[in-house]
């Protein structure tokens, strides 16, 4: 049984891509070159990894559990490789490839700059970020690490925290004037509220009454994914959205949102990075963090939100 690094990397490839085409161009190979090296790594286990039909490669179940076994062990390869050519180098450069993920908003609004910074100094490391709000499973879907906003629900990650945020419940001047401020959390219960889709609790909104968090019960037509577009929806006079500081703020300051019921706590949420627990931790993974850390807790990029 004889196969090479270059066939595991390939087959991984493959099935975090899903296709030989995008392994192809991420790896910069013909899809000759990927083809054989599925086929080699195949004969050399005897056993079929994928399922091919009308130019589509589906993994079996070998596959899948090869695939899940194999994923740990060369992420601790490359970050011990990594590692050792960062203390050979003299710390000079970083190499290789390194993917994050973010949720959208507050990527595009803050984000964007910070990482543009790390890039330019790294200019031989390469960047793939994406900006998705959904919590992506970071070894699955090849991600050295994730921003994430709010308590971190793997407890496999390992993670820093880089600042705090918290929710705001803000609404229109026009909507308050046509359906009156609430007083109380409980006055909710009357008003349209607008959701936020990725969380299952969304139709309960958190307060701090009498030293805790309560729920107060919302209702309400519209569901988003996205904290920009509840945003600009209650910019619009449909209603009240829970959304977080850093979203709220410039709009409030604007006087396009206000507050409301700002006598009551409510959710902080702490802005982490994660990323898998690799030991050593991969130089280009701890250069990101140590960047994103100067970056953030020196100071929020947002102004606080203006009082009530």
């Amino acid at each position: 049984m004889r196969y090479t690094l270059d066939e595991i990397e390939t087959f991984l490839t493959v099935i975090e891509l899903g296709t030989v085409t995008a392994a192809s161009a991420r790896m910069n190979l013909s899809k000759s070159v990927i083809s054989k090296r599925i086929s080699d790594l195949e004969a050399a286990l005897g056993a079929a990894l994928f399922l091919r039909s009308a130019g589509r490669v589906t993994p079996t179940e070998a596959g899948l559990r090869l695939a899940e076994k194999l994923r740990p062990v060369m992420a601790d390869l490359r970050a011990a490789a990594e590692s050792a050519a960062w203390e050979m180098d003299g710390q000079a450069s970083l190499r290789g490839r390194l993917a994050m993920t973010s949720p959208m908003s507050f990527g595009t609004l803050y984000l964007g700059p910070i990482l543009a910074r790390f890039a330019a100094r790294h200019p031989q490391l390469e960047l793939r970020i994406d900006y998705d709000d959904r919590a992506r499973d970071l070894a699955r879907d090849g991600y050295d690490l994730a921003i994430r906003i709010g308590e971190p629900r793997d407890s496999a990650l390992v993670g820093r925290k880089l600042c705090t945020d918290r929710m705001v419940a803000c609404a229109s001047p026009d909507y308050l004037a046509r359906h009156g401020r609430p007083v109380v959390p409980d006055d909710l219960a009357s008003h349209q509220v607008i959701s936020y889709a990725h969380l299952p609790n969304s139709r309960h909104w958190l307060f701090g009454r009498n030293g805790e968090m309560t729920p107060a019960p919302v209702q309400g037509r519209l569901t988003l994914n996205n904290g920009e577009a509840m945003r600009d929806f209650a910019i619009a006079g449909l209603g009240l959205a829970m959304i977080p500081c850093f979203i709220a703020a410039p709009e409030i300051a604007a006087g396009r949102l206000r507050q409301v019921l700002p006598e009551f706590g409510t959710r902080e949420l702490p802005v982490l990075a994660l990323w898998p627990p690799v030991t050593p931790m991969p130089a280009k993974t701890r250069a990101l963090v140590d960047h994103l850390i100067a970056e953030l807790t020196g100071g929020k990029p947002w102004a606080p939100v203006p009082p009530g």
